[in-house]
């Protein structure tokens, strides 16, 4: 059986650009960035939804791609790891991680750099208490998320600076 045939046209914008792939109904959104669009920074930890490194954003909105099906984005806007970068100038979250030393074996960094985004774009100067809250679902075994944590905060005061500016 030829299972190209069973595939879905699914046209979305992933990080800016307009894409065509094809998708099988139930494949999830993780294995077509991965497999398909060949964007192998959204990380596959669990499949389960409870890791979050293969955290992406759906229409600005904070999902884990293992749980959502690809077919589910037509239409849709997603952005990935690959899509916060301004070409070679990291977000502030990338580069206050990389100063405070929150990352290390780089699975979770992917999820984790999305998920702060989504943080600071709807609350630009939030707590510890929140930001743990928020990053909650973004599971780290190597850095005890002390360091992640005020990266966070780190980075969402450069940000406020650089909107006064």
């Amino acid at each position: 059986m030829n299972t190209s045939l069973n595939k879905l046209p699914i046209q979305a914008v992933i990080n800016g650009e307009p894409k065509m792939f094809l998708a099988a109904p139930g494949q999830v959104l993780a294995d077509v960035l991965r497999d398909e669009l060949e964007l192998i920074g959204t990380k596959i930890g669990c499949n389960t939804g409870d890791c979050g490194a293969c955290s992406v954003l759906v229409n600005d909105r904070l999902v884990c791609s293992c749980l959502v099906l690809a077919a589910e984005v037509e239409g849709q806007s997603v952005q990935t790891i690959e899509g916060i970068a301004d070409g070679a100038v990291l977000h502030p979250v990338q580069q206050k991680l990389l100063e405070h030393g929150g990352l290390q074996c780089g699975v979770c960094t992917p999820g984790v750099v999305v998920a702060a985004k989504a943080l600071l774009d709807s609350n630009p100067n939030p707590t510890e208490e929140q930001a743990r809250y928020w990053l909650a679902g973004n599971l780290c075994r190597c850095t005890g998320y002390d360091k992640i944590i005020h990266a966070v905060l780190d980075a969402a005061e450069a940000i406020r600076e650089g909107a006064a500016s």
